[in-house]
């Protein structure tokens, strides 16, 4: 028997219309999946109910994969591909596998030859990217940084110096809750000439971008970030 698909769906990173930010064909192809793997189902329900699926939401089937999900779940959860039917992966936001969980599902999918088919989305990382005017040439992203002070500024230091000695841009994301911390933690330490990007809520309404030296940040008042998703990079 012929093994099914493995569909990487994105979702709209805030409380955006789909049609405005994911294509028709990626909209299509997640209204015709039954199946689906997701970080969280109840969230991946409500993003299934707007497209709205072929198939009754009752009878649509999610299974979850998280921080705590064993790898020995792993297959389990890849059962209805190795079945024949397609199956649909779902971050909670932007793109699947990217800063998600999702990566080792994704790389068992290839030990197992079923094939993965990335569907074009919105990923909060490139999109700050893009729109931040640091080196789009030569960048890393560094997933969460130290929540103990002390640890956190040393990383930033870290960053800046090899930064400055690559030519590259540091890319970095924080629990919304301690995003006022870490934007502290990088005024503080980064030298005057650093520039600094932050970009918070993107696709939504209140979207914010901007881009500063570290010596322009201090003279101005620092934007409210508090609970708001927010990217943060930094080019030496």
């Amino acid at each position: 028997m012929k093994a099914g698909r493995l569909y990487l769906i994105p979702v709209p990173l805030g409380q955006t219309a789909h049609g405005s930010v994911l294509p028709a064909a990626v909209l299509e192809h997640a209204r015709r999946l039954s199946c689906f793997v997701a970080e969280n189902a109840k969230t991946a329900r409500i993003f299934l109910k707007a497209l709205p699926t072929a198939a009754p939401l009752q009878q649509i089937r999610i299974a979850e994969l998280n921080q705590h999900t064993p790898p020995a779940a792993l297959a389990q959860l890849l059962a209805p591909a190795l079945a024949g039917n397609d199956l649909g992966l779902i971050s909670e936001a932007g793109c699947p596998a990217i800063a998600d969980p999702g990566a080792d599902l994704v790389a068992l999918a290839h030990d197992l030859a079923i094939e993965v088919v990335p569907l074009v989305g919105p990923s909060s990382i490139l999109l700050a990217l893009m729109a931040s005017g640091l080196s789009g040439q030569s960048f890393a992203f560094h997933g969460y940084l130290p929540s103990d002070a002390a640890a956190r500024e040393r990383r930033l230091r870290e960053l800046e110096k090899e930064s400055r000695q690559q030519r590259r841009t540091q890319i970095f994301i924080e629990t919304p809750y301690r995003n006022r911390q870490l934007l502290a933690s990088l005024i503080d330490v980064c030298a005057p000439a650093t520039r600094v990007c932050i970009a918070s809520d993107l696709t939504t309404a209140g979207e914010l971008i901007c881009t500063r030296t570290v010596a322009e940040w201090r003279q101005r008042p620092l934007p409210d970030l508090n609970r708001r998703p927010t990217v943060f990079l930094l080019h030496a």
